[in-house]
């Protein structure tokens, strides 16, 4: 498919199942995948139409879905194997639906020999597509996307998915970590815009990642895990590794913690100090 045809599909599978239940939702459209974890039936929906859209144009082609997942967590060990696959998150920030904010969107990565290619990220309540080729670039509603220069060191705004540490401050001379958009598919585009320098994730599972990942290294940014042994240095820098989906712990689960930043010396930094 073209790329543009995978972004018409997010378009219209949004008009289809997920806009008329943007509050709107009954009390039998939510249910709960563990506790606090929502899914509805606009998630469960929209997954299979895009899935099967996805496997219609690529039947060799491994989906993971973030609700097939839900059901058969095997699937992430066919993703990792396989060849050709693509991620799906069909409501990414589904706790946002829920409560009726705009803060929410479909997401696809693609991903050929272990590497993320392409990403797709409609935000369907913004009427805003972001769009990332590797190589090709990041895109913004048809227009090139770069991510501005982080500012000095103290300026630095850092953002954190991890509940636990909102308010702390990594160090001495960097503001308190404040909470992210609570969705990926708006923290990324709001990283990549410079809204904010870095971001604390815990779990890099690829359907939340690959998108927003290549969206903000096409746009000159840098993602990388955060969980090895990576030591300061004399200079306040620390070694690290970029984020691949294929990304594993040894255990066999996916990263436990991923940090996304303006650029690899930001990464660094803030690592070092995790």
């Amino acid at each position: 498919m073209e790329t543009e045809a995978v972004l018409r599909l997010l378009r219209d599978v949004a008009d289809e199942v997920i806009n008329p239940r943007f509050r709107s939702l009954a009390a039998g459209d939510i249910d709960e995948k563990g506790p606090g974890d929502l899914v509805t039936t606009a998630d469960r929906e929209a997954e299979r139409l895009i899935t099967d859209a996805l496997l219609a144009a690529y039947p060799g082609a491994v989906v993971l879905g973030e609700e097939a997942y839900a059901g058969r967590p095997e699937l992430l060990a066919e993703f990792w194997a396989a060849d050709h696959a693509f991620t799906v998150d069909p409501v990414d920030g589904t706790k946002n639906f829920v409560h009726g904010s705009p803060d929410h969107a479909v997401m696809v990565g693609e991903v050929r020999d272990g590497q993320a290619v392409r990403g797709w990220i409609w935000q369907p309540q913004h009427h805003t597509a972001y769009v990332a080729e590797l190589g090709g670039g990041a895109w913004r509603d048809g227009e090139r996307l770069l991510r501005p220069p982080a500012p000095t060191r103290p300026q630095w705004r850092g953002v954190t998915s991890r509940r636990a540490l909102v308010g702390r401050a990594l160090a001495g001379d960097l503001r308190p970590l404040e909470l992210t958009w609570v969705s990926c598919g708006i923290d990324y585009p709001q990283l990549a815009q410079g809204a904010a320098d870095y971001v604390v994730y815990g779990r890099a599972n690829p359907w939340d990642h690959v998108p927003g990942g290549l969206l903000l290294t096409e746009a000159g940014g840098f993602l990388g895990t955060a969980t090895g042994t990576a030591t300061g240095t004399a200079t306040g820098t620390a070694t690290g590794t970029a984020y691949r989906p294929r990304d594993q712990e040894p255990d066999g689960s996916v990263p436990r913690r991923v940090v996304a930043a303006a650029d690899r010396a930001t990464y660094d930094a803030v690592v070092a100090l995790l």
